[in-house]
Parts: structure tokens; C-alpha cells; sequence
């Protein structure tokens, strides 16, 4: 009777543990509460910002011009790859060289600068930074619905991705009865926007100041697209405001709870439960997802803890730049490019010139240190330990999984993106707005027609 008694005792105590656990990993974490007023800017908080809106126009000095020439006509003679060796240790040598003579010999910074220019494009202060961001209205909108259309770039990426989508996205269709006023911002710290000089700027934080940045624009409600960095920001964003956003369009999709990695480890004893038997092969084997997701995320791991370190290296030397951005887009734009051959690889989707304009973003603006830096501001302790984006989202979302692009698995969508009312799969890859704009913005149209239905029959209050 007395064994009994110890067994059932401990039955009940590790019953009462589990049950604990369990609902540990279910329940997610209360939303906390940012500081929207603190400041990131250098020295002392002065007793007023300026919180005036300033045209910006992109014109770069002559002597950062010739600086970046003779750093490219002095390049050292590049390693080149090992026998039989494309992408597999990295960015080949061969299309490098190739990308490097293009941008020292044929690029014209006089004519990309007016490319550049296209748009109307402003600065203000928000929080102690200038955020600079493009504001591109419908020039004839008509008897057209416009809607504020918050969209935000990742990393290696820059607010040069939204080019081509953005006429697409403000020019009136008659077969649709809105019209987008796009506001598409730099990071703070990513191009023209100016970085913290404070610790402590992560994603959660620049959700605040994008919407400081919508509301400083007059937008109390606005539509959000996100992919990358900016998909992480924008779902912090969705999760801590859900009053100011009417619907979150994305392609990159945040769904890393504790529940969800129990699902995908029982999923892969019975795949069709978790995924569409077309997709199985992009979720598993889990072994072989893990093994190369860890080896294809070695720049996350030093960016989230020595970003001062590589940035060195981007920041004084061009070639460096190049190779360490562009190898993401080979991967990030079809992953058997890994293995092949490095001739004009990355002309089957994207032009140089296009290529090049971003990485001018990262070179005269001197910002690829400050970049890096919000992945260590995002992926630490602190920052993970508020747990936003263990919350599920409470304003109706589209989720666009591209085939070569992170992908997630059908049977965990709800349990963060409780309404999600389009989910599409299309070709293309991480940069899709870059590599297929049309396909892009029409998914992002298709998805703002079904939130806007559902916002007439559900009214925020």
C-alpha cells in the first residue's frame, strides 16, 4: 500500500509538471508595454525635437564618388574558387569579379542618382533619428479609395526593393476600387536612417517608431507589408497595436513558439497532418532543414553578436560589401544556385544595375555596421524575453510563401495567424518585390481586397 501511495504521488507530481509546461507553451507571454517617447539619439535628450517633415533628395558627394572608384580600380587580386567549387564556402570569386568590373566600369551613379530621385522622399525626426522614407501618393486617384500602405524592407535589403512595386501599388486599376498611398521607410540605422546611439534598438522598438511615423504622417490605421527584418518589426508592430493596423500582408511569415517546434517534431511521423503532400520536401526530413538552416545562418550568428567586427570589412572595402550582401541574394533567390555554375547567375533575375543601386545604399551611406547591429539589438535575451511575437495576431492577415523563401507549414498557421485569410504559394524566392514586382503587388492587392471585405463586416471600434 505504501509503494502505491509513493507511485501515485509521483504520477500526480509529474502529471501537475507537465500539465504546467504545457500550458506554459501554450499561453502566450502578456504584451508589454514600450516607452514611445524614448530617445535613441546621441547625448542628452534635448527639451524639444524638431518634428517638422524636410524634403530629401539623394545626392552624393563627389569625393565619396571618387573614393569608391579608386577603391575598385586598387582591388587585390581576388582568391578564386576551389576546383569543382561554386557557392558551397561562399560568393564565388568568378561572379564577383564580374559585379565588381561592372560597378567600376559601366554603372553611372549620374544616371541611378535620377533613378533614385523618382519619388518624393522625406526625413523627420522621430524619437531622437531621422527616419528617412519614401511617400509616393496616386497621382490620380479618382473616386479611388486610397489606403496608407506601411511597407518595410529587411537585411541585405533597402527601400531600392520597392521600386518597381510601387507604381504598381499607386496607380488606379478598374478592377479594383482602392488605390494605395505608400510609405515605405529605411530602417533606422539602414540607409538614409539615421542609427541609434544608444543600446537597445530592436525590433520591438522600431515598431514603435514606425508607428510614431505613421501617426507623425497623420495615419491613425494603416495596411502593413513586411518580408525579412521587416516582417519581424511589422508582426511586433500588429501584436502591440492592433487598434492601428487593418490588415498585415507578408512573406516571411514568424511563427518560432514552443508549440510549433512540438508540432513540426511530431509532424515528421506523420507530414500530411502538418503540410500539403506537394510541400512535404520544403519541411522535411527535419534533420536535414536543421542542418541547413544552420549552416546557412552563420552571418545571423555573428551579426547578433560581433557586428561591430564584419562591419569593418563591409564598411572599407567595396568588393567585401558586395560578396558578403550578394551571396544572400544567390541563396536567397533559389537555393540550387548553390551549387551552380557562377557565371551570370544572378542576371537570370535581377539586372546589375538593380543589384548595385542596394548596395550603393549600404556603401555611401557607411551603413552596413549599423545594420548588422539590429541583429544584436533583435536576438538577445532581453529582447526575446518579452515574447511579442509569442502572440498571436488579432487583425486579419495574408501570408505569401515563395518557393524558395522560408517557408511555413500549413497546420501551424493558426495558432499565430488566427486570421489569415489568403494563403499563397508563388514562385520566386526571399526578394520577391525585386525578382518578380508584378507577382508581388498583385498578391499584396488580392490580400487588401479580402481585408477590406472583412473590415466591412467587422469594424474596428
Amino acid at each position: 500500500m505504501g509503494a502505491l501511495k509513493v507511485v501515485f504521488a509521483l504520477f500526480a507530481v509529474i502529471t501537475g509538471l507537465t500539465g504546467v509546461l504545457f500550458y506554459r507553451i501554450i499561453t502566450p507571454k502578456p504584451i508589454p508595454k514600450f516607452d514611445e517617447s524614448q530617445y535613441w539619439g546621441p547625448g542628452k535628450q534635448p527639451d524639444k525635437l524638431d518634428d517638422s517633415i524636410r524634403a530629401f533628395t539623394v545626392q552624393v558627394p563627389k569625393e565619396v564618388l571618387l573614393d569608391l572608384k579608386w577603391r575598385l580600380d586598387h582591388l587585390r587580386p581576388l582568391v578564386p574558387p576551389l576546383e569543382g567549387i561554386h557557392h558551397q564556402y561562399g560568393f564565388s570569386t568568378n561572379l564577383l569579379k564580374k559585379v565588381v568590373d561592372y560597378w567600376r566600369t559601366d554603372y553611372n551613379w549620374t544616371e541611378r542618382q535620377v533613378y533614385f530621385n523618382q519619388f518624393p522622399q522625406y526625413k523627420t525626426n522621430i524619437q531622437g533619428l531621422d527616419i528617412h522614407y519614401l511617400h509616393v501618393k496616386p497621382k490620380n486617384p479618382g473616386n479611388k479609395k486610397v489606403l496608407p500602405l506601411l511597407i518595410i524592407h529587411g537585411w541585405p535589403g533597402s527601400v531600392r526593393e520597392f521600386y518597381e512595386i510601387i507604381p504598381i501599388l499607386t496607380t488606379a486599376a478598374k478592377d479594383r476600387d482602392f488605390v494605395f498611398e505608400v510609405i515605405a521607410p529605411h530602417i533606422p540605422g539602414y540607409g538614409f536612417s539615421q542609427a541609434a546611439s544608444k543600446p537597445g534598438l530592436g525590433a520591438n522598438q522600431i515598431a514603435v517608431i514606425m508607428r510614431n511615423l505613421m501617426f507623425r504622417l497623420g495615419f491613425k490605421q494603416f495596411y502593413c507589408q513586411g518580408g525579412d527584418f521587416g516582417a519581424i518589426i511589422l508582426q511586433s508592430l500588429t501584436v502591440l497595436y492592433p487598434e492601428n493596423v487593418l490588415g498585415y500582408h507578408t512573406n516571411m511569415a514568424s511563427i518560432m513558439t514552443p508549440l510549433s517546434y512540438i508540432k513540426y517534431i511530431l509532424g515528421s511521423f506523420c507530414p500530411s497532418w502538418l503540410v500539403k503532400p506537394e510541400h512535404q520536401d520544403r519541411v522535411f526530413p527535419l534533420w536535414d532543414k536543421f542542418v541547413y538552416r544552420i549552416r546557412e545562418t552563420g552571418y545571423l550568428h555573428l551579426q547578433a553578436t560581433k557586428p561591430d567586427t564584419i562591419g569593418v570589412g563591409a564598411t572599407d572595402s567595396p568588393a567585401g560589401l558586395a560578396a558578403y550582401i550578394l551571396e544572400k541574394f544567390v541563396l536567397g533567390t533559389n537555393r540550387n544556385y548553390l551549387e551552380k555554375d557562377a557565371a551570370d547567375l544572378l542576371q537570370e533575375k535581377y539586372s546589375y544595375a538593380s543589384l548595385v543601386d542596394n548596395l550603393m545604399v549600404y556603401w555611401i551611406t557607411g551603413s552596413a555596421t549599423t545594420s548588422f547591429r539590429l541583429y544584436a539589438e533583435s536576438f538577445n535575451r532581453n529582447q526575446l524575453a518579452h515574447g511579442v511575437l509569442r502572440n498571436p495576431l488579432k487583425v486579419p492577415t495574408a501570408i505569401a510563401r515563395f518557393e524558395y523563401d522560408f517557408y511555413v507549414a500549413d497546420g501551424i498557421i493558426s495558432e499565430l495567424f488566427p486570421n489569415n485569410l489568403q494563403l499563397s504559394d508563388l514562385e520566386g524566392g526571399h526578394f520577391a518585390a525585386f525578382e518578380r514586382p508584378e507577382t508581388f503587388a498583385n498578391d499584396l492587392i488580392s490580400a487588401v481586397q479580402k481585408f477590406e471585405e472583412y473590415n466591412a463586416k467587422n469594424p474596428k471600434k
